[in-house]
């Protein structure tokens, strides 16, 4: 009997086990659908009836009917329609592999990418050499007949601006009459333009500590202009390319969307001549700044940068461009009135030519600036179809704009 009640309890034991691991089976199961339910609906949805297209196309990078950057339309559709903590604007993007050259042999640890233009001392200890790190930089392009308006201008930026001096003449150690200049970077090749300077001075791993980065001509009034004020509307109103208004009454305004507005703090679009803006979001009625005085947040220069033709020194083009470093580009460039400037209109650079078969210096130098505008339209348009060709792509019709 003994006997039989111990194989009776073994029994019994080895249907409880069955019956408990059955359970736990079951458990176990629920647990993880459950889990992967939650995982799932936690995941965003790409709804094909939701995407949003930029409304103008003129090349196939930006074609909405190509499909191509579908995936990144449909991610921007879902941050425009959700709060979304990180920014999905990366629209028109067009992704290249790439991998840093020539440290293959460096423990990531000592890699340094990035630089500045901060002053340091040549004794101590180095993490004491800046009692200030300067979150803006302006940066103009100077000779020094015109010391006069660069010494009102500089005192329009506070401590915050590295202040940058690009030496078109050659006159550098003559600036140190103005206390500032002692705290200034300066930088001198003879009858170069802001864009030269820029493109090698300015490489955007350079200029990576600033928010902000000022390119500017040297013949500008700034009487009412104020740096830190500027900065906060920009980053009030969003804008990552800007400039200053010019005032209305003075001097020659070439494009209508520059001309400062008295009732407004901020611009973005505006009216041109009949004809000239088929597309009331693209330049020169919208998403346009001029290359006189512009403004740029450290993202936008990145992209700009790479833009910048080594040899087109002028710049001339560039500003009907600026556009493609953004998206939606219409809402993030624009003109800042409450804080405006007037242009001198100084021959300054222009008289830095060569006369030649009886024209002037500057004669030839407008000339050189025509003939680069039209040398940029053709490179951006080519530039553009070879993509779309190596991409198998129509090319769509290509529209440029004619002055």
């Amino acid at each position: 009997m003994a006997k039989l009640g111990s194989i009776g309890r073994r029994a019994c034991s080895g249907l409880v086990r069955k019956k408990n691991e059955t359970m736990s089976l079951i458990i176990t199961t629920t647990i993880g659908v459950a889990v992967g339910f939650l995982i799932g609906i936690s995941f965003p949805t790409l709804n094909p009836t939701k995407l949003r297209f930029p409304s103008s196309n003129i090349s196939c990078i930006e074609d909405r009917n190509t499909g191509l950057m579908l995936l990144n339309h449909a991610l921007t559709s879902r941050n425009h329609n959700g709060n979304n903590s990180k920014d999905f604007n990366d629209t028109l993007k067009i992704y290249v592999p790439t991998k840093p050259r020539g440290v293959e042999r460096l423990p990531p640890g000592i890699i340094v990418s990035e630089s500045d233009f901060y002053l340091r001392r040549l004794w101590g200890n180095p993490d004491e050499d800046l009692t200030i790190k300067q979150k803006y930089l302006v940066a103009f392009t100077v000779g020094y007949d015109q010391k006069k308006m660069i010494d009102a201008a500089v005192k329009k930026f506070s401590e915050n601006f590295t202040i940058l001096l690009f030496h078109y003449d050659g006159r550098t150690s003559e600036w140190d009459e103005f206390e500032w200049s002692k705290r200034a970077i300066h930088v001198s090749a003879r009858k170069q333009t802001k864009w030269w300077y820029a493109k090698r001075f300015l490489h955007p791993d350079i200029v990576a500590p600033y928010d902000y980065i000022f390119i500017w001509d040297e013949d500008l009034g700034v009487e009412h202009f104020n740096a830190e004020e500027y900065i906060k509307l920009v980053k009030k109103h969003g804008l990552e390319i800007s400039q200053p208004g010019l005032l209305q009454n003075t001097g020659f305004i070439t494009w209508q969307m520059a001309r400062r507005r008295e009732d407004s703090e901020v611009h973005k679009e505006t009216e041109e001549r009949p004809g000239q803006c088929p597309d009331p979001h693209l330049p020169p009625c919208a998403a346009f700044v001029e290359i006189m005085a512009p403004v740029f947040s450290r993202d936008a220069w990145r992209c700009v940068w790479h833009m910048i033709q080594n040899d087109l020194v002028h710049g001339w083009g560039i500003d009907f461009a600026l556009r493609k470093c953004l998206e939606p580009a219409h809402e993030k460039i624009g003109v800042v009135d409450s804080q405006w400037i007037v242009h001198q209109v100084v021959p300054s650079l222009g008289n830095q030519g060569q006369a030649a078969n009886g024209k002037p210096p500057w004669q030839g130098v407008r000339e050189r600036c025509r003939k680069e505008w039209w040398m940029f339209q053709k490179r951006m348009a080519d530039a553009e179809i070879a993509y779309c060709k190596a991409m198998g792509i129509p090319p769509p019709n290509m529209i440029a704009f004619r002055q």
